[in-house]
């Protein structure tokens, strides 16, 4: 049994694009079976932006699915963009997860934006100032939390759903300087420690060859800036 997996981040919507994606997703049930949005879905995060990703990506024949990026926080207008995704039929998940019943089988879906830190070997630590720990408790919270939400999921496939990236290879491209801005080793050993379930290796977006999956589950995640 197979589970089709399609996912994409980083569209960055506003009134000037609504329609560019449409024609494609209306095609979307002959080759997936589930839509993963990995976050910065809007530029800005306001209400209207919102609005337009409902337009774009509610309403489909595929369940679709989303975290926020850090884009879709910049005007503090969270709870407003969550209620219009979520009017739409769009799942938003942060610190926690759902499990769709595919033909294919049951796929758990665990999701949270997660957030920077660095990785090994090259990272902040739990240490000296308070706004040093703030920035790196945050990561653990959330790294936590979606540690949390996979071992709770009952299902045949495992996916884990992060804006953030949670291992360098996703991030082949950037600058090395903003690494740690971009993601956390954190993120990573949350995904490790999920259960075993079917090996899923095409859900990376970016999806360069060297990125592995690691042990526990497949995963999704995309670019921050």
């Amino acid at each position: 049994m197979v589970i089709r997996i399609a996912a994409v981040g980083d569209v960055h919507l506003d009134q000037d694009v609504v329609g560019r994606f449409r024609p494609a997703l209306e095609e979307l049930p002959e080759c997936a079976d589930v839509l993963l949005l990995a976050g910065d879905l809007t530029r800005h995060g306001t209400e209207a932006e919102a609005r337009c990703v409902a337009e774009e990506f509610g309403g489909l024949a595929v369940p679709v699915v989303t975290v926020l990026g850090n884009h879709d926080h910049q005007c503090d207008q969270v709870p407003q963009v969550v209620k219009v995704l979520e009017d739409a039929g769009i799942t938003v998940l942060e610190g926690n997860g759902v499990v769709l019943d595919c033909a294919g089988g049951r796929l758990g879906i665990a999701g949270v934006k997660g957030f920077g830190g660095g990785f090994a070997g090259r990272c902040a630590s739990d240490f000296g100032e308070p706004e040093m720990k703030a920035f790196v408790r945050t990561t653990t919270d959330s790294a936590d939390r979606l540690g949390d939400a996979l071992r709770s999921l009952d299902c045949d496939m495992l996916v884990a759903l992060t804006h953030y990236a949670p291992v360098p290879d996703t991030l082949a491209g950037e600058p090395l300087e903003i690494y740690p801005f971009l993601g956390s080793y954190q993120l990573g050993q949350a995904i490790d420690s999920a259960p075993r379930r079917w090996p899923c290796t095409g859900t990376r977006t970016p999806a360069p060859s060297a990125a592995r999956p690691p042990a526990g589950c497949g995963y999704a995640t995309s670019r921050t800036r």
